[in-house]
């Protein structure tokens, strides 16, 4: 009995043509990017040699197109933030996200590299601690949105909060109150760390307050936080009477060790926090902090997505988010004495 043939595949006919696969392809669907004349050798060859194209592999390459890929930190609170207006964004838009983590071992750049693989239609990077060269490099290959950082790399489309505005909101209202001691916990190596570190510096010295610059080395953690509070707490020097921490994560670890030691906040120190994360918003916390706006940042970045996908373009826009101050009650005015 005769065994069936194996089916002639796409390779076999690129091979055959002289031509590489993708440019068979294109000849094949009949889509610009392939001479006349190789699109007429290609399909010639295709017919002599009885070549099929493989509708199930197709219906997959198109459902793909359909799937964006996005890389997160999950020890990051407000990348959660921006899951779940993502998830809704892209449902409305009728596409899928497919989930990859950055973790301790595992770098933002492994994580998207897995979703490459995985042939996703664009990527939206959330925090990525990546360097303008390998942004611009993904930026190449598929359509990128990073959210977050502020380096404008060619071919990546970049979204973030307006840092100067946020924390000159956090510093007004401080002083607003009466404080003029105002310290700023820093964010350590986080990729909106030095944008929020020097917009501090900027609204000390809009408010009149450049001799009282001070600034404290964190991490973005609520462990950070701790830490923080605790070498604050144990210096000997007089505590600040506000504290504009980096991120909420470590604002809320300066409320637990404060709280701890017996420090009334926000009677003797007041806490201002960054992101508004859903922790910040529980009764037992109720932190006054700067809220990003996650679900317009999701939208945009869903959006700036789609748009990459349907027409590529070398240049990459910038979107800036004008930030606001939530009042909750982690800031008073100082107490006298």
């Amino acid at each position: 009995m005769t065994q069936p043939s194996e089916p002639v595949t796409l390779v076999q006919v690129a091979r055959e043509a002289g031509v590489s696969t993708s440019s068979a392809s294109v000849a094949l669907r009949g889509e610009p990017g392939v001479s006349q004349a190789t699109r007429d050798r290609v399909l010639r060859i295709a017919r002599r040699l009885g070549y099929r194209a493989d509708r199930h592999a197709r219906l997959l390459r198109e459902s793909r197109t359909r799937v964006i890929g996005v890389t997160f930190d999950p020890d990051h609170a407000y990348h959660a933030e921006l899951l779940d207006p993502l998830y809704q964004c892209a449902e409305s838009n009728r596409h899928e996200l497919l989930l990859s983590a950055a973790t301790r071992r595992r770098g933002h750049r492994e994580a998207a590299e897995d979703l490459l693989r995985d042939d996703v239609s664009a990527l939206i990077l959330l925090g990525p601690d990546l360097q303008r060269a390998e942004l611009s490099e993904l930026g190449a290959r598929t359509a990128v949105v990073s959210i977050g950082t502020t380096l404008r790399p060619p071919r990546v489309d970049e979204i973030h909060a307006d840092d100067v505005v946020g924390i000159r909101l956090a510093v007004s209202h401080l002083t607003s109150l009466g404080h003029r001691r105002i310290t700023f916990v820093d964010g350590g190596a986080s990729t909106s760390a030095s944008s929020r570190r020097e917009a501090y510096r900027a609204a000390m010295t809009e408010s009149g307050l450049e001799t009282r610059i001070a600034i404290t080395p964190s991490a973005p953690s609520e462990e950070a936080g701790v830490t923080t509070a605790v070498r604050l707490l144990d210096s000997g020097e007089p505590l600040p009477t506000a504290l504009v921490a980096h991120s909420d994560s470590i604002a809320i670890g300066l409320l637990i060790a404060l709280r701890a030691r017996g420090v009334d906040v926000p009677g003797q120190v007041s806490v201002v926090g960054y992101d508004e994360t859903r922790l910040a918003s529980l009764g037992g916390i109720a932190l006054t902090t700067v809220s990003q706006d996650p679900a317009m940042q999701a939208g945009a970045a869903v959006a700036q997505a789609m748009d990459r996908i349907a027409h590529p373009r070398d240049e990459g826009r910038l979107t800036v988010i004008q930030p606001k101050l939530v009042l909750r009650l982690t800031t008073s005015v100082p107490r006298l004495g």
